[in-house]
């Protein structure tokens, strides 16, 4: 993708698609059936999105992920987040 449409992006979201990327990539690799691995992307995604998580939901994200095998992804994360 060019680098417009990712400065389009920023400017719509005030995300840091850097910041985006590089989660991604730390993604790839990651143990999901790990509890500290999730909590620790569920704050990476809570600070680049600069929305707080407070703990409930954090456990709620946690045994949804662990423990029901949802798949984690952004969008999952921000469904969850959203539905509060």
């Amino acid at each position: 993708m060019d680098n417009g449409f990712f400065k389009n992006m920023e400017k719509k979201t005030g995300v840091n698609m850097k910041d985006i990327m590089d989660l991604a990539n730390s993604l790839q690799n990651a143990n999901f059936k790990d509890e500290k691995t999730v909590r620790s992307v569920i704050k990476k995604v809570s600070q680049i999105a600069n929305k707080p998580v407070p703990q409930e939901m954090e456990d709620q994200l946690v045994n949804s992920i662990i423990k029901d095998g949802k798949s984690l992804d952004f969008n999952t994360i921000a469904n969850m987040m959203n539905k509060k």
